[in-house]
């Protein structure tokens, strides 16, 4: 409740310093005559975005579990990733604690969190090797200098070869009970990130068509959330423009700051800008991007939490309940699910 209040504060002098900040009256000309319709557009492509990532969710962590449990879980992971984005870390650790709570192993829960995280974050990835090299040979415009766009695909590209490279080791042993504290906590971990990545691999090589249009179309979905913002406010930057600045300047909701307020604002307005898009109308389009982004898995997110904490180890959801006298069978059951 604390985290959620600081957001909305912080939200709330994102849109006084746009609404009071001398020099920014194109801006807000343009929010207080954007287009309703295309608002609607954005609000729907981000729902569109939210439902990707219940398709991904259900396939990465067990693929026997209702969709109404996987949506649910999912839903309150996008809002809690709402308050406190980090990359989605912040989703994925409430949603490592509720099914912990119905009993999944916890060595399961880190590995498959560990996969799911790299599933939805190579998709940016990638995305930034492919689009920055067709910026750098001419394929898309306009034209910018390397450091823009060859530099950025090719730390991408390190990026990707060193996960691929993790998960090529072979993980530790399991650390020895009389083992110090954290020491068993590092190996864990280190077990936790080249299962993780191994996992993803398993994942991508099974090609389950609900991950593979999951994680692609939470990540497209969201990207033209953006899009639709700018023509609500009556611009049209060239396509190419807005998905190499959503990509990059992306990377500042990486911060945990609560509701990434001015990690993600300032990151995708500073890129946009030195990509060609024009300023005022940037800063109105992010500003109702983020907007949209904030409030729609919360809005989706809280009642799912509330019906999650409601029904764990109820009987009458039995993904939802593995049973205290069976942590064998549970266990047993970590592979195959």
């Amino acid at each position: 409740m604390r985290r959620a209040l600081e957001t909305l504060v912080l939200l709330g002098v994102l849109v006084a310093v746009v609404a009071l900040t001398p020099g920014l009256g194109e801006a807000r000309r343009l929010l207080g005559d954007a287009s309703p319709a295309w608002l609607a557009i954005g609000v729907l492509l981000e729902a569109l975005s939210c439902w990707s990532y219940v398709l991904a969710f259900r396939p990465v962590f067990c693929a026997r579990m209702s969709w109404r449990s996987a949506s649910e879980i999912s839903w309150a992971e996008l809002a809690m990733g709402s308050i406190v984005p980090a990359s989605g870390a912040g989703g994925l650790a409430l949603g490592a604690w509720i099914l912990s709570r119905s009993g999944m192993p916890a060595s399961q829960i880190a590995r498959r969190s560990v996969a799911f995280f790299i599933l939805k974050s190579g998709v940016n990835f990638v995305a930034v090797v492919v689009i920055g090299l067709l910026f750098a040979v001419g394929i898309l415009g306009p034209s910018q200098p390397l450091w823009r766009t060859l530099l950025p695909a090719l730390l991408a590209l390190a990026v990707i070869v060193a996960v691929v490279a993790i998960g090529a080791h072979d993980g530790p042993a399991p650390a020895d009970d009389g083992s110090e504290r954290l020491s068993r906590w590092w190996n864990a971990t280190h077990r936790a990130i080249v299962g993780g990545v191994r996992e993803a691999g398993r994942l991508l090589r099974a090609r389950d068509i609900l991950l593979l249009v999951g994680v692609f179309g939470y990540w497209a979905f969201d990207n033209f959330v953006l899009w639709a913002t700018y023509r609500a406010i009556g611009a049209a930057p060239p396509i190419s423009v807005i998905l190499i600045g959503y990509l990059i300047g992306q990377l500042g909701g990486a911060l945990p700051i609560p509701g990434g307020v001015g990690g993600i604002d300032l990151g995708l307005v500073g890129t946009l800008i030195v990509f060609g898009a024009p300023a005022q109308p940037t800063v109105a389009a992010v500003l109702a991007y983020r907007l949209i982004l904030f409030w729609l898995p919360l809005l989706g997110g809280v009642p799912a939490f509330w019906s999650l904490r409601r029904w764990l180890n109820h009987p009458a959801r039995p993904d939802l309940c593995i049973p205290a006298a069976a942590p064998a069978a549970a266990a047993g059951a970590e592979d195959s699910s």
